[in-house]
């Protein structure tokens, strides 16, 4: 009786801030935050000053956070909320907040609606399965995955993912969510596809695709029936690949989700640079907003918790291409002032600064940026094209031949006052000569290549997965080469450029021993 007079509750106050509260489908976004909030729920504070350091970042000044997706939710299984169809979280901490009378859901929406933050419910198509003391259940098989084996694709997670191809479970889904969207005081709801894939049988994304379709309408049909009870939009948003390709392959089809009006929003990517917001706009055309994600945790490989001149690249490149904002993903709550004292994860102070900058292209003019061409690999966690980043250049071996070896590397950029280009080479000694070219044009190499440490290259060993940690030990004994050239600003093209690279003398060919570059940077300053 008490969990139903608390949902009524909610539901009342959500009518009245619908009644009152303004349309946010058409509203200006700069950034938005995939906030995975469970993962500082073990932060030893009391929960008004645990609210406080979740919204950190959003309330320092200067802040272009507008619009947060709470990722919070436990799957399909258990809720983290009250609830009439799903059962209590066994989580201890939530065990522990519940016993204190504190419902952290109601109270993080709370916290949006007093900052005027626009708040999406974030749901993952497909999550692993977590254990009530947290980390991966490698033990015991999910109550509702037992019951229901039909609704399960058996992939990469032992467990089983969710199957879109199943009337059962999208019929589940939809039952989870439309009591979301009855009862908490959101702007709408974002089916998370990329966590995880695949989501449709391995080898049959494309041939299948309309399963997923079929779901979404249903949501769209589901969110606009709760809107008009609550007179209020609820808008529906979905996170797939950032390509074309990737959503082929991974079975969405955009065009037609764009043309039958089911999603406003799509979030592009999660752990690549390389979005071609300019191709999904093609496909969708003007009325759904694209947002393309960074994820600082399963980074974009080599470069996790990077300087604030890179962030400033990578929203730069994003937003020239006609990007509506920006989205964060696994990035910290707070600064180490504040994470330190109470045990949460650590911000570097780039985060900070990229918060006040990346949302807006006036925000980031004549400043410091950072280009790179990207790598791959890292994310075991997937079947199919999503957060894999197969299909990248680099790293990548230079040929004995002579020949040129050519990597795209956008950059839109004007009014720049001086340009550098810069390569990290494995294998390479300095008397090894490299010819290097930006648009055709041979550019003059700084001096002799300097011997070079990076403690995210781990060549000749593989490349681990990301995530974990992000502890990275530089290692002492490790052999890099990094080559310089000064780019005259003129020869840069606004958007995509061409770099070309050719070993043209070695003092003594070594079998085995190409020359791999591992990265390639353009550096920006004023």
């Amino acid at each position: 009786m008490r969990r139903d007079r608390f949902i009524q509750g909610l539901f009342s106050a959500s009518l009245a801030a619908g009644s009152a509260g303004q349309r946010t489908e058409g509203r200006h976004r700069r950034i938005c935050v995939q906030y995975d909030a469970a993962d500082h729920r073990d932060v030893r504070l009391p929960p008004d000053d645990w609210l406080k350091y979740l919204f950190t970042f959003a309330d320092q000044s200067g802040s272009q956070i507008d619009t947060i997706f709470w990722d919070v939710s436990l799957g399909d299984t258990y809720s983290v909320y009250p609830s009439r169809v799903l059962p209590p979280s066994p989580d201890i901490h939530l065990a522990a907040w519940r016993k204190q009378g504190f419902e952290w859901i109601p109270a993080m929406l709370d916290g949006c609606r007093r900052r005027k933050l626009e708040v999406f419910w974030h749901h993952r198509f497909s999550e692993v399965d977590i254990r009530p003391e947290g980390g991966l259940e490698m033990e015991k098989l999910s109550p509702l995955k037992a019951k229901h084996p039909d609704w399960v694709i058996h992939s990469w997670w032992w467990q089983g993912l969710w199957n879109a191809a199943s009337p059962g479970l999208r019929a589940h889904k939809l039952e989870v969510l439309r009591e979301v969207a009855e009862t908490l005081d959101i702007d709408g709801i974002q089916i998370d596809f990329a966590r995880h894939i695949p989501c449709l049988p391995p080898g049959r994304q494309w041939e299948m695709r309309e399963h997923v379709t079929e779901f979404l309408r249903m949501m769209r049909t589901m969110l606009t029936e709760v809107g008009r009870r609550r007179r209020r939009p609820l808008q529906l948003a979905a996170k797939v690949p950032e390509t074309l390709r990737g959503c082929r392959e991974d079975g969405f089809d955009i065009a037609v989700w764009s043309k039958e009006n089911l999603v406003d929003l799509l979030t592009l990517g999660s752990r690549t640079m390389t979005v071609n917001v300019e191709e999904i706009r093609r496909a969708v055309g003007p009325r759904v907003k694209l947002s393309p994600c960074l994820d600082d945790h399963h980074a974009t490989d080599g470069y996790r918790s990077p300087p604030v001149e890179f962030f400033r690249g990578v929203a730069t490149n994003w937003l020239e291409q006609g990007a509506d904002s920006v989205t964060t993903f696994n990035w910290a709550a707070a600064p180490p002032e504040v994470a330190r004292p109470v045990g949460g994860r650590v911000a570097p102070a780039s985060q900070g600064i990229a918060y006040r900058e990346i949302g807006e292209l006036a925000t980031m003019r004549r400043k410091d940026k950072l280009f790179v061409v990207e790598r791959r690999g890292g994310y075991p966690w997937a079947e199919g094209y999503h957060g894999r980043n197969d299909h990248l250049p680099l790293p990548a071996r230079l040929a004995n031949h002579g020949r040129l070896s050519v990597f795209p590397l956008r950059a839109y950029e004007t009014d720049i006052l001086r340009a550098e280009l810069s390569l990290v080479l494995f294998q390479a000694r300095a008397a090894d000569r490299l010819e290097i070219r930006v648009n055709g044009q041979i550019l003059a190499q700084s001096g002799p290549g300097q011997d070079w440490k990076d403690a995210q290259i781990f060549s000749p060993k593989p490349q681990p997965n990301s995530g974990g940690k992000g502890e990275y030990t530089v290692d002492a004994n490790q052999k890099l080469l990094r080559i310089a050239c000064a780019v005259p600003p003129a020869l840069l093209r606004r958007g995509e450029n061409e770099v070309a690279v050719r070993v043209f003398d070695r003092p003594a060919f070594r079998i085995g021993e190409d020359i791999q570059v591992e990265k390639l940077e353009l550096a920006v300053t004023y």
